[in-house]
């Protein structure tokens, strides 16, 4: 805890208040930090935070081509599936449970590469993965990257005011972090490389990743249906960044406690299961909060887990070679089938354990 505590940069109005709460700066203020923290002229540390958002900024000429240009009816149901279920699930299986929770195994590097280029490259796994880890252990309370407590903003620009990591770490402290990502295949700066430029990532090596990815995505679509189809892709998965930033408002209750008996379990954060995001990405929030190492969060059945069927196929076929799955562990601890009563012709009425 005391690590996790001190992992993340902390933005200049601080975590917590006078009394120990949680600081709740004003809408000027969040933006004031957001612009201060894009200026790669002020510090060049800044560089990753300026980058993810500089990558959403690319991806709007091409919204603007697609729906002014190129758009048909065929293209928006493409771009709809493309932003809300493919990058949304694969945000599921590659940041969530296996970059952040370490959920399951690729059977070799292959399939790690694999995985992590099903879609457009666009949020940097260091500022996902390490933040994350945050949020699970001070979830809703005072150091938590996206408090639903702080209103929409302090959520909406958490990846660049909250999430990147602290810049006077120690090299004990720093190793820590290298640890966390060491499975992840990002290759990690030195020491040296961190004071430098205060990152895990090098830049050079995570530019041209990104490149190579969006040429590879572009090549490919442009193959399979041209500009068009290319222009929707990659102008949805744009709408995908920006929406995605604002899951965890969403996700903790704007702030309010709005779990619902026999619906959300875990009671220890304010994490609720909403229906939309369950069934477009794998994620059941309250679930995930639970059983956070699970590759499967969709437990009851009807919470589709699409997240979970990939990871499944992948293991059926050798790709994957290990998985949590804490789907019984879930019915024995927390979730009880109802006691359905059933009737046998010409015998008396018995009940029988089973799901109704």
């Amino acid at each position: 805890m005391t690590f996790l505590n001190s992992v993340l940069h902390p933005p200049s109005y601080g975590w917590k208040d006078e009394s120990g709460n949680l600081y709740m700066p004003r809408p000027g203020q969040i933006l004031k930090e957001f612009f201060s923290r894009l200026n790669v002229f002020k510090d060049k540390k800044n560089w990753l935070s300026f980058m993810s958002w500089v990558m959403v900024l690319m991806l709007a000429p091409f919204l603007v081509l697609f729906l002014f240009k190129y758009f048909t009816y065929k293209l928006l149901i493409i771009a709809f599936v493309y932003s809300m279920i493919v990058m949304g699930t694969h945000g599921t299986i590659w940041h969530h449970r296996y970059c952040t929770h370490g959920a399951y195994k690729f059977s070799n590097n292959f399939w790690r590469f694999f995985t992590q280029n099903l879609t457009l490259k666009i949020i940097p796994e260091e500022i996902y993965a390490i933040s994350h880890h945050v949020h699970h252990a001070l979830s809703d309370t005072p150091g938590d990257p996206y408090n639903a407590n702080g209103g929409f903003l302090y959520c909406f620009l958490a990846d660049v005011n909250h999430q990147p990591i602290a810049r006077n770490m120690i090299e004990k402290d720093y190793a820590k972090c290298v640890k966390l990502m060491r499975h992840t295949g990002v290759k990690t700066n030195t020491y040296i490389q961190y004071q430098k430029w205060g990152t895990l990532a090098d830049p050079a090596r995570t530019i041209i990743s990104v490149l190579l990815n969006w040429t590879f995505w572009f090549a490919a679509l442009y193959f399979f249906g041209g500009i068009g189809l290319a222009c929707a892709v990659f102008g949805s998965a744009g709408v995908w960044a920006v929406g995605v930033r604002t899951f965890n408002y969403e996700g903790h209750g704007k702030g309010e406690d709005k779990r619902r008996d026999g619906v959300d379990f875990n009671r220890n954060d304010m994490s609720i299961n909403q229906v939309w995001p369950g069934l477009v990405a794998g994620e059941w929030h309250n679930n995930h909060h639970l059983f956070p190492n699970s590759a499967r969060s969709g437990f009851k059945p009807f919470q589709i887990d699409m997240a979970w069927y990939y990871i499944k196929f992948m293991s059926r076929i050798g790709a994957v070679k290990s998985y949590n799955d804490s789907k019984q562990q879930f019915y024995q601890q927390y979730y009880k089938a109802p006691v359905c009563v059933l009737q046998k012709q010409d015998a008396p009425l018995y009940t029988e354990k089973q799901s109704c």
